[in-house]
């Protein structure tokens, strides 16, 4: 008789390497075949990222506007790549202000809500916080040309992603000196060196065969990543910190949830586009 499988009979780590190779698999190969299945990916990336987010926030007693906030970010995810798409016209942008002013008008509706502006400010944050910094990749993906590159945003994950593991396997051999122990005690300094180093590995390596920008630019990107995506994670772990959680959620074995995983992307991608943008 066949065993089937079951990822929850692999080790922490088998879990964790299991699901990061299905889903840089699906991340990476959507991004490479169009802009199209980019998009749609990273919606739904967007999505599952801001209704954990207000979940999260729900479990510390705030009573954000979960599926209309999710609604709103996920349009302006798509009014945004539709701008850079050159789809429609930039003044279309200017539709996300009355777009997110009616979370006041359906607050002012729901009278079971003791605290309405607090509610008012968890769901602008889940915003600007979430659907913000995915909605700027798609500013950075279409800064060069106004064509659509993969290979920026490719070369982003990849080392994101280098960045992470480097800091895992450092930290886990060698981690002894505390980076921020308030906030997240397990991380070390051995660790955010072995990411440093990852990180800087692959962008030189991204520089000789990603040329869709220069190559100085590439070693800018992994310190923008090394240095924010860092302080993304402490905030993430400072924000589960104050509602005692491990994981943002469970539905990324051996990872938690998507916002677990993307945590470092939230706070980069801000500095990454503004960065493109600029120079």
């Amino acid at each position: 008789m066949r065993s089937r499988f079951n990822i929850n009979n692999y080790s922490n780590l088998g879990q964790r390497a299991i699901t990061a190779l299905v889903g840089a698999l699906i991340v990476v190969g959507g991004s490479i075949y169009s802009d199209w299945t980019y998009f749609i990916i990273f919606a739904v990336i967007l999505g599952f990222s801001q209704m954990e987010f207000y979940k999260l926030s729900g479990l510390d007693g705030m009573l954000p506007l979960k599926s209309f906030g999710t609604l709103l970010g996920l349009m302006i995810f798509t009014l945004t790549f539709l701008i850079e798409k050159e789809q429609f016209p930039h003044e279309y942008l200017y539709l996300m202000f009355p777009l997110v002013s009616l979370t006041f008008f359906i607050k002012l509706y729901k009278k079971t809500d003791k605290k309405p502006f607090t509610g008012v400010a968890f769901t602008y944050l889940g915003i600007f916080y979430v659907a913000v910094p995915f909605s700027l990749l798609n500013l950075a993906v279409f800064s060069v040309g106004q064509i659509y590159h993969f290979e920026i945003l490719i070369g982003c994950l990849l080392i994101l992603w280098a960045c992470d593991t480097g800091a895992y396997f450092a930290g886990t051999k060698f981690g002894k000196t505390k980076l921020f122990e308030r906030v997240s005690p397990k991380k070390s300094w051995e660790g955010f060196l072995g990411g440093a180093f990852s990180a800087i590995a692959v962008a030189f390596i991204l520089a000789r065969y990603f040329q869709v920008i220069e190559d100085w630019k590439w070693l800018v990107i992994a310190g923008i990543i090394i240095i924010a995506g860092t302080y993304g994670d402490l905030i993430e772990s400072l924000f589960k910190r104050s509602i005692e959680i491990k994981d943002s959620g469970h539905i990324l074995p051996g990872h938690g949830g998507f916002m677990d995983r993307f945590d470092g992307l939230l706070l980069s991608a801000p500095f990454i586009t503004a960065f493109l943008k600029i120079f």
